[in-house]
């Protein structure tokens, strides 16, 4: 098992990264969907525990036949490709769970997230976390504006070195940004991966972390870059448009290259499937 800790500093207050973050992941689920591969979101619901923690739920299939890497798809079966994310969005706390039915107890991601306000990254142990677990747990600082990016991912209209926000006023987001900016505050996100398999444990478990990495940082930066499409929105706003993206999705996903259904699949077929899990990087 590999622990690992993304910090990502924002020039948000905390409640700003909110209506930012459920925006994004909404229009990053539109990005990621098409012919039969993406995002189904099977529930969308508030919920309460007993111990009194209040929040949204959502249960969502990730359907990533061409995300996986060939000499994983190669010793598994294509109904395998499916990741089942439950997650619990107790907002400034949020966690999110990924399984997968064809590995069950052999592979899972678990992310804890705090989101803490005037913070720039700068808390040690900010999950509270056990002493054993600090010795294993590796640091992963991510800044959204200076850290490379892939080429191929690379869009000028997504780069925070060159954005200004009209209606938040900020940004660019030049080199010390981390350092001065205000508002600020900081997502701490505590990630245990597991991967269960002799001979691929080592080589997917550290493919994943890079993956998640890699997919934090593009989803911070278009958060950035889409400030001026989501400052200013409230919860209700955030919900509508949930609730418009969802039946987007649903149409989207199943549309194959030339316009016909590439899947019959109901919510009833995939509620069967052992139910907790998510994308590789849950941006809650």
């Amino acid at each position: 098992m590999l622990i690992k800790e993304y910090r990502i500093v924002n020039p948000y207050s905390q409640s700003e990264y909110k209506i930012g973050q459920l925006y994004s992941t909404a229009m990053a689920s539109k990005e990621q969907t098409g012919g039969g591969e993406g995002v189904e979101i099977l529930k969308n619901e508030p919920y309460e525990k007993e111990n009194g923690e209040k929040g949204q739920y959502t249960y969502k299939v990730f359907h990533l036949a061409s995300k996986v890497p060939s000499y994983v798809r190669a010793v598994i079966p294509a109904s395998a490709l499916e990741i089942y994310e439950e997650a619990w969005n107790a907002y400034p706390y949020c966690k999110t769970v990924l399984t997968n039915g064809y590995m069950k107890e052999s592979f899972s991601i678990t992310y804890e997230t705090l989101h803490v306000d005037n913070s720039r990254g700068e808390l040690e142990n900010a999950h509270n976390i056990s002493s054993q677990d600090l010795a294993k747990r590796e640091v992963i600082h991510i800044d959204i504006s200076n850290d490379p990016i892939d080429a191929s991912a690379y869009k000028p209209e997504e780069d925070p070195k060159y954005i200004h926000s009209f209606k938040a006023e900020r940004g660019p987001l030049v080199k010390d940004w981390k350092q001065t900016c205000e508002p600020v505050m900081t997502c701490y996100k505590l990630v245990y991966i597991e991967f269960k398999w002799f001979g691929l444990q080592t080589r997917v478990e550290s493919y994943i972390a890079g993956a998640i990495r890699g997919m934090l940082l593009k989803f911070h930066r278009q958060m950035f870059c889409w400030m001026d499409k989501w400052f200013g929105m409230t919860m209700q706003d955030i919900r509508e448009l949930e609730k418009e993206i969802k039946e987007e999705l649903d149409i989207k996903r199943y549309e194959a290259v030339d316009g016909s259904s590439s899947s019959g699949k109901t919510e009833g077929d995939l509620s069967s499937s052992k139910p907790s899990s998510s994308s590789l990087a849950s941006t809650t």
